[in-house]
């Protein structure tokens, strides 16, 4: 009889801890989340903005039914428009192409970017002798007797956003175009709106 009474004791009082455990659980997570509402309020944050500012090519040459060379020059704008956030441009790659391949990859030198601030950053890059398939070189030809041509640039970084002490490493992507694209500096170039995507991994 007394180790019956014992063993139900027992267990009320394990079902007693449990649901203590469980409550306090339960505040936990809400004392969290309300926290986190909090300072994501307080610091109030805004998407990174990007666009190319200026853009041409500065020389090109196609030879024989599908080798391309070229230098392209842009001027990339990247706005950040938060007052509590900074950011930490770790590594950056930028390609451009023409009807989805590719004519070159550059980087740009690793930066930190203050709290509302506007950057504009030099992007450089240097096609030679690329291949490119015989139907997307018939229509580059084409383009440069128009004067003009349609670039896309992408943009990817691994970044990091510091808010206070604390540090967010993110990646992000940024695509840019097609660009309507000059084949001299003197030529207009309209500005571009980059869209962008970023992600923890």
């Amino acid at each position: 009889m007394h180790s019956n009474i014992a063993a139900v004791g027992g267990r009320r009082r394990s079902w007693k801890a449990l649901r203590l455990f469980i409550f306090a659980l339960i505040a936990l997570i809400v004392v969290i989340t309300v926290i986190i509402v909090i300072i994501w309020r307080v610091v109030d944050p805004k998407k990174l903005r990007y666009s190319v500012e200026s853009g041409s090519i500065t020389t090109f040459n196609q030879t024989g039914d599908s080798l391309v060379s070229a230098r392209i020059h842009y001027v990339l704008q990247a706005t950040n428009p938060n007052r509590r956030i900074s950011v930490y441009y770790d590594r950056v790659e930028v390609t451009a192409r023409y009807e989805d391949q590719q004519l070159s990859v550059s980087h740009v030198n690793p930066f930190h970017q203050a709290k509302r601030n506007v950057t504009r950053l030099d992007l450089d890059f240097t096609a030679r002798d690329v291949g490119l398939y015989s139907d997307v070189s018939r229509e580059l030809r084409r383009a440069r007797a128009a004067g003009e041509v349609d670039l896309e640039v992408i943009i990817r970084a691994r970044i990091r956003l510091r808010i206070g002490l604390f540090r967010i490493r993110r990646h992000l992507r940024v695509s840019c175009g097609p660009m309507t694209t000059p084949f001299s500096t003197s030529h207009e170039f309209h500005t571009v709106y980059c869209d962008s995507y970023s992600s923890y991994f």
